[in-house]
């Protein structure tokens, strides 16, 4: 996943509030016209100080950088790139621009490409002129992009990723990469760096944004975005852990920390199940038990005696378990069988909080219902299903199909994924995570923490909401800690599982991964 930074001349990401705002692309350049304001050489100046953030962020990551290729679009993220090439010009590195069309006379662009040609040269974008370069700067496309990409556009999109040894920095958005999904328009620039400017655009954030936009730097050029333009989303950051994870009270006991009953494993299914209960108890449930198929318990109890694993073979022994527990949690091995059937009814029937995943989800899908006060966790093809549509069309938009999920079923929904959003009547992205968490039993570990996050709401003064956020990037943090002590490839649920107490306790070591 890529790294989250903000330029110097910012406080972090909890200190200053607008930094945690995801904007549309049509919300951006919004913010852009009123930042400007109709004053004369103010869109300009705008423009002189993105190129001065974006120059100073690919300096400091390439000190001995000695030359430098831009590639330009007609647009205003070309004209950024004009700007950089007449910085890093002034700075003694060589820079070479290469166009793909020309600005339109009288616009900022024009201006910026008439001051770079002041001191150098622009040249024609074609094939094979980038071969050999050290840096690249992706100045083609900015967030307005929304057909694919073709003709020497593509060309020269597939030229930078064939330049395998070349430092690649995107000014505002890989260019190719849809701003508001994250979707890719037939082929998408992949950089090492992506630096945008006013607003973060909520396409870095999910989808394959996170993947082709590599390092996210973000600079507001000192732009305050105003009130009025409500951000699509919250940015997630770690240090949220601060305030909804303080330490425990000296006099709190187990009742204060909830009960929660996981209801799942039928026969041959039980390994999911216990993932969940062992994630619920990490992450500091002060009872946990599981309804689970009478074989399995016996067993069960003897790889994990802090929980209370109770065999229920029906209705009536399921029932005074519910009645216990804080919250229910159902799915992780629940089979889509008769017993799997009835467990799924019960709950259903239930007044308790639900939080509901895997087989459960499928069973939902089955016979669409609403609830407000259940947590739904689907993977984009449990989404599918419940959606009525396919894996790609969930991922070609994963913010609609978030807010398509709420309004059918109600509750809180996280769609999970790279970037996994969490949807009520708001929005918010998860931008922690890595590709090693791409495992089964994760998500049955992501079960376990909400639900027992819920159950703590009370105690922690949180409502279910926030609970339901904690929970996942509580989850995110603890699989970038296992993957920093043990990398990604063979990264294990139940690595997850023994990262927790760092996560959930981050007042001791401020939960940093």
């Amino acid at each position: 996943m890529g790294r989250i930074v903000v330029t110097a001349a910012l406080a972090s990401d909890a200190a200053i509030a607008p930094t945690r705002a995801l904007y549309s692309a049509a919300q951006t350049r919004e913010l852009d016209r009123l930042a400007i304001g109709g004053r004369a050489g103010a869109g300009y100046a705008l423009m002189q100080a993105a190129a001065a953030a974006a120059w100073r962020a690919l300096r400091d990551r390439r000190p001995e950088l000695r030359r430098v290729d831009v590639v330009c679009g007609p647009g205003n993220n070309g004209g950024d790139g004009y700007e950089l090439a007449r910085l890093a010009w002034q700075d003694g590195v060589e820079a070479r621009v290469w166009a793909i069309g020309t600005p339109a006379a009288g616009t900022e662009a024009d201006q910026a490409c008439a001051a770079w040609q002041a001191v150098g040269h622009v040249g024609a974008y074609e094939p094979g002129v980038l071969d050999g370069a050290d840096a690249i700067v992706d100045a083609l496309y900015g967030t307005g992009l929304s057909r694919p990409v073709e003709g020497l556009a593509a060309e020269a999109i597939a030229d930078i990723r064939a330049q395998r040894h070349a430092y690649v920095m995107s000014i505002d958005i890989p260019s190719g990469l849809h701003a508001d999904t994250g979707r890719v328009l037939g082929m998408a620039v992949m950089a090492n760096l992506t630096i945008s400017f006013i607003g973060r655009k909520i396409g870095l954030y999910t989808g394959l944004g996170p993947e082709y936009a590599g390092e996210r730097l973000f600079d507001d050029l000192g732009v305050a975005a105003p009130s009025e333009i409500g951000p699509l989303a919250t940015l997630l950051n770690q240090d949220d852990l601060l305030r909804w994870l303080p330490p425990r009270r000296r006099g709190a006991h187990k009742g204060d920390n909830g009960f929660v009953l996981l209801i799942g494993g039928d026969r041959g299914y039980a390994g999911a199940i216990v993932l969940a209960a062992r994630a619920a108890l990490r992450s500091g449930s002060g009872r946990v038990a599981v309804a689970t198929r009478s074989a399995h318990a016996s067993a069960l109890v003897a790889g994990q005696p802090e929980v209370m694993f109770r065999g229920v073979e029906s209705v009536d022994e399921l029932l005074p378990l519910m009645a216990q527990a804080d919250v229910v949690a159902i799915g992780p091995g629940l089979g889509r069988e008769a017993w799997g059937r009835a467990m799924w009814s019960a709950a259903l029937a239930s007044s308790r909080p639900l939080v509901v995943d895997a087989d459960a989800l499928n069973l939902l899908a089955e016979q669409a219902q609403h609830r407000d006060d259940w947590v739904l966790t689907p993977h984009p093809g449990e989404a599918a299903r419940l959606l009525q549509t396919t894996v790609a069309a969930v991922e070609a938009d994963r913010i609609s199909a978030t807010r398509a999920l709420v309004a059918r079923y109600g509750g809180t929904v996280v769609l999970k994924g790279a970037g996994s959003l969490i949807g009520d009547r708001s929005l918010a992205v998860c931008p922690y995570g890595n590709p090693g968490m791409a495992v089964g039993g994760a998500g049955d570990v992501l079960t376990g923490i909400v639900a027992s996050v819920m159950a703590q709401a009370e105690a922690l003064s949180m409502d279910v909401v926030s609970a339901v956020r904690c929970a996942v990037l509580v989850h995110a943090l603890a699989g970038d800690r296992a993957a920093q002590q043990i990398g990604e490839r063979g990264q294990l649920p139940s690595d997850l599982i023994d990262a927790l107490p760092a996560i959930v306790n981050p007042c001791a070591d401020g939960g940093r991964v």
